[in-house]
């Protein structure tokens, strides 16, 4: 179900009142016969039922918004926490007092030496001594081929720092990162027993004011966490993220266990003790019980394939938990057999 805030088409503070107005004139605008023509006007008209229950009633409307403030902060604590992550990857590391090279082998966890081998690069040349000639020559030349000696011995220094940044630059062009993903909208989606079994599909609404529709179907029950991939949060320069949507189901008729429901049975104390003949309101309709001779409030009675649909197509169970149930006036001869029994005495 969407939204019951933005089907009535009112604030998250309204109030009774105002929620009430709202539910009124919209049955009235979307009622099915007031809409012949459209074939969506009843799922429209339940829907707007189904979000006046919910807000109409304070317990109700109060888990509701409790569940929709948790779902909002797991998903501004996931944002912060991804945000934090791409910040500590995108900030250059501090430099102090190593050289370049130093700081390649903290970054990749080599040495600047092994790296220069892998790149095949030259240990550094030594200058060799000049021998000593017979005739020196003037002051001016020997500075002269004293220059030129340091500048050669620069570019055969320099050498090998070039082809160590190329293999640095291979490194990160072999080991550069996936395009990461915005995060995924999580949220919590109300349905009943009765929308699950009739493959009715939720609908929830992004921040873009996008509508979607979640699959219902088999495998389906209270806690199922369904992902639909690439459905969530747009960022730019990101992957969008999913829509992690976790069914909730409604309270109502029956209690869900699994895949199989549990409803009360309440028979009557004669009923109970001699059985009988009995129907009781299944998700699908009716269905006939036999409730056996003496069965007290801690007996169930299963009457299997009439619960949720399972993965393989099977079904669960429905499960009628018998109730004691006293006639609405005292009954004397009743009364009198059960004050005898507790007193011990014997009519």
């Amino acid at each position: 179900m969407r939204d019951p805030y933005s089907v009535l088409g009112v604030k998250r503070s309204a109030g009774q009142e105002e929620i009430k107005a709202a539910w009124r004139s919209l049955a009235k605008a979307v009622h099915p016969d007031q809409n012949h023509d459209d074939p969506l006007a009843t799922v429209r008209f339940t829907e707007a039922g189904r979000a006046y229950d919910l807000l109409r009633d304070p317990d109700k409307r109060s888990r509701y918004d409790r569940q929709q403030r948790e779902a909002e902060m797991r998903r501004m604590e996931q944002m912060r926490r991804q945000q934090a992550e791409r910040k500590a990857r995108s900030e250059p590391p501090r430099a102090g007092n190593e050289d370049a090279e130093d700081m390649i082998a903290r970054i990749f966890g080599v040495d600047s030496r092994n790296a220069q081998a892998d790149a095949g690069a030259q240990p550094r040349p030594q200058p060799q001594q000049q021998q000593a000639q017979p005739n020196a020559a003037p002051a001016q030349d020997a500075r002269k081929a004293a220059d030129e000696t340091d500048e050669a011995a620069a570019t055969q220094v320099a050498a090998p720092g070039a082809t160590l940044i190329s293999a640095i630059l291979r490194r990160i062009r072999g080991s550069r990162a996936k395009m990461e993903k915005a995060p995924d909208l999580v949220t919590d989606v109300s349905v009943s027993v009765e929308d699950i079994l009739n493959k009715v599909r939720p609908t929830i609404e992004t921040p873009e004011g996008q509508t979607i529709r979640i699959p219902i179907g088999a495998g389906t029950t209270d806690g199922q966490v369904i992902r639909l991939k690439e459905a969530g949060y747009r960022m730019e320069g990101l992957r969008r993220g999913d829509v992690v949507a976790t069914v909730r189901i409604t309270p109502g008729r029956f209690r869900v266990d699994g895949f199989d429901l549990k409803i009360d049975l309440p028979i009557t104390i004669e009923n109970a003790v001699l059985g009988c003949e009995t129907t009781i309101e299944g998700p699908l309709g009716p269905l006939p019980v036999t409730v056996p001779e003496w069965s007290g409030s801690d007996q169930a009675i299963r009457i299997p394939g009439e619960g949720l649909i399972m993965e393989n197509g099977e079904r669960g169970d429905l499960i009628a938990e018998i109730r004691l149930l006293l006639w609405d006036k005292p009954d004397a001869r009743m009364v009198d057999l059960m004050r005898s029994q507790r007193e011990g005495l014997y009519l």
